[in-house]
């Protein structure tokens, strides 16, 4: 007889791919923030906020291999001790970024004391020490001023005559006096004249990598053009008459009562803008912005990564992300913006609104709108309306039409039902699509609704009138070192972050 065929050895499991997978997504983050594409502080709030997502890669991963070994007859492959030891690492890395994230530092720095004095000399690498300058300068009339500070804060008033006066506050780290004074005679500020261009330079970089820190107070003539270069500190202006362009990093930028356009360029930084009779330019990577009292335009161009507050803008208003594109002409009222929600009242159109993941809300809104977003519910108060037409996919639309309006109405939606106050709208709900349509008065404006997997809402408003804005308190000069905080939110939604 011949000897029975042994049974097929069976293949060993394939390697899974899920480890390789995760530390591959991280290694892409890292590389990016070390080339500078994304910024180190920014990476840091993705993984404190984004970190369990790489678990749910990793999970699915693990069950698509596990399926996959069952299909061919293959043992499926457990997480291993090198997967074991990394999920803990995420996990642990994970909970403390997060935790580290939601911490107070201004308040902690406040409110911490860490043994005596010298305590905090060793740990910041010697005690410190103090110095005053003051330079002055004559200015020819609408001469252009360019300061650079790359660690310190600059404060520009205007002056009473044509001489330009910088008062100086210097600290600087080290061992010992003579160490310190040595560091001083190396860091003096640098002033120069050339036609009408006046060139500022704290000159701080003179230490090397000592700790050197320079305040200014810049006292200017109003007719001066400003051109500032500063990180690691605060910039404010005050009361100036002509352009400003401020480039920043890591700080926060506050102009009030200025008669000019602004153009601001930030990296990391925060702004507060407030009665500013010119254009306003907002560009580069942001976190928080208050602008309000505008007499022109607003243009916003960037990612915005906390909230952004925006109070009576009277020409045109532009914004630009990465999740959201709008442009309006007017803002009377207020317009609320950060990760989840969009509110505004007192809009004038036309308006062109493209977004998504986000809740949008907006009263008393005038002209046309074309607003398509999707993931989120859209509400829309209509004061004057024109050419309405709203796009909205996984998520209801509610729209409210004042009385004695004239409008044309045409709905559509599927996964969701139609309901409408008006008897001259006709509604046809069934199982898998419902539309509505009719006239409201003669000779209106078309009212377009469009929806996927959500439910529309037609409503009667009770009251044609646009809702007044709140009132909102002057804007003010923060304390240095302090964080800028935007004006308070609506109680109805609590602001969160923009990302």
């Amino acid at each position: 007889m011949m000897p029975p065929t042994p049974p097929p050895v069976p293949r060993p499991p394939h390697r899974s791919i899920a480890g390789p997978v995760v530390l591959i997504l991280l290694g892409v983050l890292f590389l990016l923030g070390t080339m500078g594409i994304l910024d180190t502080h920014h990476l840091g709030l993705l993984f404190a906020h984004y970190w369990p997502a790489l678990l749910i890669l990793w999970g699915v991963i693990k069950l698509i291999e596990h399926e996959q070994a069952k299909r061919l007859g293959q043992p499926a492959r457990g997480i291993g001790v090198g997967g074991v030891f990394l999920m803990l690492f995420l996990i642990g890395a994970g909970l403390i970024a997060t935790q580290v994230a939601r911490l107070d530092w201004n308040s902690l720095r406040e409110h911490t004391h860490f043994g005596e004095d010298e305590d905090w000399d060793k740990f910041f690498g010697g005690p410190t020490f103090n110095y005053s300058d003051e330079l002055s300068q004559d200015v020819p009339a609408g001469s252009t001023l360019r300061v650079t500070d790359d660690h310190g804060t600059i404060t520009v008033n205007v002056a009473d005559g044509k001489t330009m006066k910088v008062s100086l506050r210097k600290t600087v780290r080290a061992e010992e006096q003579k160490d310190a004074d040595s560091y001083n005679s190396k860091t003096k500020p640098q002033l120069t004249v050339v036609d009408k261009v006046v060139t500022l330079n704290a000159n701080t970089q003179g230490g090397g990598d000592k700790g050197v820190t320079t305040d200014m107070d810049i006292f200017v003539p109003a007719d001066t053009t400003l051109a500032i270069t500063s990180s690691r500190g605060n910039v404010t202006i005050a009361g100036m008459a002509a352009d400003v362009e401020v480039n920043h990093h890591r700080g926060e930028v506050n102009i009030n009562n200025h008669t000019g356009n602004v153009l601001l360029n930030l990296d990391g930084s925060s702004v507060r803008l407030g009665q500013v009779k010119g254009d306003v330019t907002i560009q580069g990577k942001v976190n928080e912005v208050a602008v309000e009292d505008v007499e022109g335009a607003v243009h916003m161009n960037g990612e915005f990564w906390e909230s952004t507050r925006l109070v009576r803008i009277s020409k045109t208003v532009s914004f630009r992300s990465s999740r959201t594109d709008m442009e309006f002409s007017r803002l009377d009222g207020r317009l609320d913006l950060d990760s989840g929600d969009l509110r505004a009242d007192s809009l004038t159109g036309p308006m062109r609104l493209k977004t998504r993941s986000k809740d949008v809300s907006l009263e008393g809104l005038s002209g046309d709108l074309r607003l398509e977003d999707s993931n989120g519910t859209v509400e829309v108060g209509l004061y004057k309306p024109g050419n309405i037409q709203i796009d909205n996919a996984k998520g209801d639309v509610q729209v409210t039409i004042p009385p004695n309006t004239a409008i044309k109405v045409e709905a559509r939606t599927r996964s969701g039902e139609i309901e409408s106050d008006f008897d001259e709208i006709k509604v046809d709900n069934r199982d898998h699509q419902s539309s509505a349509s009719g006239s409201i008065g003669t000779n209106g404006p078309p009212l377009k609704l469009n929806c996927e997997k959500g439910a529309i809402e037609i409503r009667k408003g009770t009251v044609a009138v646009v809702p007044p804005a709140p009132p909102t308190p002057p804007a003010a000069t923060p304390n240095p070192g302090k964080r800028l905080k935007a004006l308070p939110a609506p109680k109805a939604k609590p602001v969160e972050s923009e990302n």
